[in-house]
């Protein structure tokens, strides 16, 4: 059984859903709406207690899921949403173990994220230019996480270049307005058959990383998408989507590092098809033979 213990952040949750974050210090008081509830009285109850405000208002008190952390936490820069924190650990395939490189480090959502899916055996390795970003970030994720002995933090500029002391890594996941300016220290500080995976809020950006990625030759199975997440009301016979979802928040880009010769640059005269294979000039045949033995 986990007890809610002093110094730790908690969500208070009302009937509605909504989460209201505090950290417990004892001798200190809650403040909702009118109402009060003293830490001591929250310190010591079991995760999802019941519990009861000053004028009768109930709520739910929670150790908070990362996700829902990460949502209500200080931040200084703008945090990835959890439907992102997801994907992102999925298809940058982060596995226990791993070491894992990441820039810029933000409000740590990302990193916390990255800590986790590497687990006690791996390592991540986060860059952050900004002194403020960077002293946030670590109290975000040390008060959520607690020691973090797997996290080395460093306040550098990834656009300068990463350290090879610091490699090589498994992984490199970038959250960076600039991210093409740090393919060509991704394709050195990667390992073969690594994943390269970045995140950029508007296309332009992404296709100038797409670009970037393409030129330095030793990227393929380059893939671009976007998640949108759309949850439902569900209250008996009433099923509908909500009116609100969270839509886009950002594109990602994911690569893996291989040996140059089957996928680069585009060649002359060909363009991206739909389904994102270089479509031949007007005029040109394939060989037929491709299709022998084929299914129809």
């Amino acid at each position: 059984m986990r007890l809610l213990r002093n110094g730790e952040r908690i969500h208070l949750a009302d009937k509605k859903g909504r989460q209201y974050a505090l950290t417990l210090k004892a001798g200190e008081t809650f403040q909702y709406s009118g109402e009060t509830i003293a830490h001591d009285d929250l310190i010591g109850k079991l995760d999802g207690s019941l519990v009861t405000l000053s004028r009768g208002t109930r709520m739910v008190a929670l150790l908070p899921t990362l996700g829902d952390y990460v949502v209500k936490m200080p931040r200084g820069a703008q945090v990835i949403y959890p439907k992102d924190l997801a994907m992102i650990t999925i298809w940058a395939d982060v596995y226990p173990g791993a070491r894992v490189f990441e820039a810029g480090t933000g409000s740590g959502a990302l990193t916390m994220a990255l800590l986790r899916a590497v687990g006690e055996r791996g390592a991540v390795v986060s860059y952050e230019a900004r002194d403020d970003f960077a002293a946030t970030a670590m109290k975000n994720i040390e008060r959520y996480l607690g020691p973090v002995p797997t996290l080395l933090l460093r306040k550098k500029d990834v656009y300068d270049g990463i350290d090879d002391a610091d490699g090589p890594f498994d992984r490199l996941v970038l959250d960076l307005p600039e991210p093409w300016r740090v393919v060509p220290h991704a394709a050195r500080a990667l390992r073969p058959g690594g994943v390269y995976l970045s995140y950029v809020p508007t296309i332009p950006q992404t296709m100038q990383t797409v670009e970037a990625l393409e030129r330095a030759a030793v990227f393929g199975l380059i893939q671009t998408f976007e998640t949108l997440l759309r949850t439902w009301n569900i209250q008996g016979r009433s099923v509908r989507p909500d009116h609100r979802m969270v839509a886009h928040s950002g594109f990602m880009t994911v690569a893996r590092k291989v040996e140059p010769g089957l996928w680069g640059s585009r060649g002359p005269g060909t363009e991206p098809s739909v389904d994102g294979e270089a479509t031949p000039e007007a005029g040109e045949v394939g060989d037929s033979s491709e299709n022998e033995g084929e299914e129809t």
